[in-house]
């Protein structure tokens, strides 16, 4: 039997890997790469999150709420498609997830507060300037505690294609900590120049100190393997993913090439037919390049260990039909089928590997759009209703929470704010009751444990 020990943030012992012949030979691969090494007093409870940020605020008509009853120059200018549940549409950019609606939910009285060029709700007021990322962390470790995985991880465009532009920061920091210890910042493999290396050397100390120890029993532990029965390449998995492989996490060539070719959003739309009188062209490039194959990545380390990975593609969803940004019906040619794309099969592949209640995917930008186009064709700043899409995390599929009231402009009933956003989150993800037993943290992080209220009817 070998057993490693750690302290939890209560400061209790606590086995984080415990290994014997009889443990290893029960093991199944898949259930044991998709669990959280967390004993019975963990603060968390094993559930990731990936939270796609869509930067720039996309419009509440044409992605879930169209209001077609709604007069012309209000209501969804790509019009609208019938998706599973009764009655219920979504702008027609989105056939796929149309047909995969009883799987997700649709918040449609949401609102971010205020129509600023920000990072909220991911960082923001509500987060006390912190990734909401960097809140789970000081929750559940930097790392994984068998893995070394990071547990909180920033995807940007370049982690999966080096010829995209590097990451927005004009609107805020991504790997902002607030008043949480830098140690808790999201790992971002892009601004490690490729280093991936450097991830061993993130491992806190303790943590290396236990891997070393770990490394010391492998042959005997390998030994056993060795001699379990059954396939062979559910060992030599199982004892690389107790070696680490942590450069194998962020390499989505090892994902089957079928499973890539249906995340991969690059060719629904080409460079060459985005129109270069946009000076944001090369983000609605960088958008189809990168958003499918982010999305894999991110499941890929979620599967792996990481608890919170936030994605972006950078900023591409400001459709005022200006100089830098398309118009409405343009712009969702470029943006909305790779959204319908990348988002359905993330959906699909969760499902399909029976890890919906184990992964909580959240989609959402910094604020919505005016209810009136505006007289180029665009839609401008909102801040009175955003689109909110949540799937996974053990809520209750199928649903379209709240209403907007007749010009989209605002909610009619089940206000829905950031507070709401982040308590639903963190009560998915936590354990809250012993969250609110930990001595020593700041007061704006205890400020949500205690009082802010998930969003109503989600479980």
């Amino acid at each position: 039997m070998f057993q490693f020990h750690d302290r939890d943030l209560l400061g209790k012992r606590r086995t984080f890997l415990k290994f014997g012949t009889s443990t290893i030979a029960g093991l199944g691969l898949a259930p044991f790469i998709g669990k959280v090494a967390a004993s019975d007093d963990s603060l968390t409870n094993g559930r990731s999150v990936i939270f796609l940020f869509l930067h720039g605020g996309p419009s509440q008509f044409e992605t879930f709420d169209p209001k077609m009853q709604a007069p012309e120059g209000i209501r969804s200018a790509t019009g609208e498609i019938a998706t599973c549940l009764p009655g219920i549409t979504f702008g027609s950019s989105f056939p796929k997830l149309a047909k995969l609606a009883d799987k997700f939910t649709i918040v449609r009285s949401f609102s971010t507060g205020d129509g600023n060029h920000d990072i909220k709700p991911i960082v923001g007021r509500d987060t006390f300037g912190a990734n909401l990322g960097s809140i789970h962390a000081r929750f559940a470790g930097t790392n994984h505690p068998v893995t070394g995985l990071p547990v909180n991880v920033l995807l940007q465009p370049q982690a999966v294609d080096p010829t995209t532009q590097a990451g927005v920061t004009a609107f805020g920091r991504f790997t902002a900590t607030g008043p949480l210890n830098p140690s808790y910042s999201p790992f971002d493999p892009a601004g490690a120049g490729g280093d991936l290396k450097q991830l061993t050397r993130n491992v806190p100390r303790e943590r290396l100190d236990s891997r070393l120890a770990i490394s010391r029993e492998f042959d005997a532990i390998k030994s056993a393997l060795d001699h379990l029965p059954g396939d062979s390449t559910m060992r030599d998995q199982a004892f690389g993913l107790l070696a680490g492989g942590l450069e194998d996490a962020f390499d989505i060539t090892r994902e089957p090439p079928h499973l890539v070719d249906r995340y991969d959003t690059a060719p629904l739309v080409r460079p060459e037919s985005i129109r270069k009188k946009w000076n944001n062209h090369k983000n609605y490039a960088d958008n189809a390049k990168s958003l499918g194959k982010l999305l894999l990545l991110a499941r890929r380390l979620c599967e792996r260990g990481a608890g919170f990975v936030t994605v972006t593609t950078n900023f591409v969803w400001d459709m005022h039909a200006d100089v830098n940004n398309a118009t409405m019906t343009e712009g969702m040619s470029y943006m909305g089928g790779p959204l319908d794309h990348a988002l359905s099969a993330l959906v699909e592949d969760i499902d399909a590997r029976g890890l919906s209640d184990k992964i909580l995917v959240v989609a959402c930008g910094e604020m919505g759009r005016t209810p009136r186009i505006n007289a180029s064709g665009g839609r401008d700043h909102w801040g009175g209703l955003a689109p909110l899409f949540l799937y996974g995390g053990g809520i209750r599929p199928g649903q379209v929470i709240g209403r907007s009231n007749k010009d989209g402009s605002y909610a009619a009933d089940t206000p829905v704010g950031n507070k709401e956003l982040i308590a639903t989150i963190l009560e998915r993800t936590t354990h809250i009751e012993r969250v609110r037993q930990v001595s020593g943290l700041p007061n704006e992080i205890s400020q949500i444990m205690t009082s802010w209220k998930p969003i109503p009817g989600l479980v």
